[in-house]
């Protein structure tokens, strides 16, 4: 059985304030796009970690993404071969901020 990506942070945060950004978030973005089957889940989470981290986002956002990796199958090994690989490409100082919370999410 596939898994289904459900989310409720757009509409539990911005819901009263900003309704439609909620709706694209939780509905369009996390209910249709990260429920499309054509990629795995896993490289799904991998691909949204390489583009936080080359956008430069690092922020809660990040750190989110590398614990949806982690629960869906990334090992310490994969996000960290996955970074150093993205460093050359996206930035050294980029892929130092990731490793800080990344060593955070698979510390245990």
């Amino acid at each position: 059985m596939v898994e289904t990506i459900k989310q409720t942070a757009g509409r539990d945060q911005l819901g009263d304030f900003a309704p439609d950004f909620a709706h694209f978030n939780d509905d369009v973005l996390f209910g249709e796009n990260w429920n499309n089957q054509d990629i795995d889940l896993k490289t799904r989470c991998l691909i949204t970690v390489v583009a936080l981290m080359s956008s430069g986002v690092t922020d809660a956002s990040l750190t989110y993404h590398l614990q949806n990796a982690k629960n869906h199958g990334v090992t310490k090994e994969e996000i960290t071969a996955t970074v150093t690989h993205v460093a050359f490409y996206a930035g050294w100082p980029k892929a130092w901020a990731v490793f800080r919370l990344a060593k955070e999410v698979w510390a245990d």
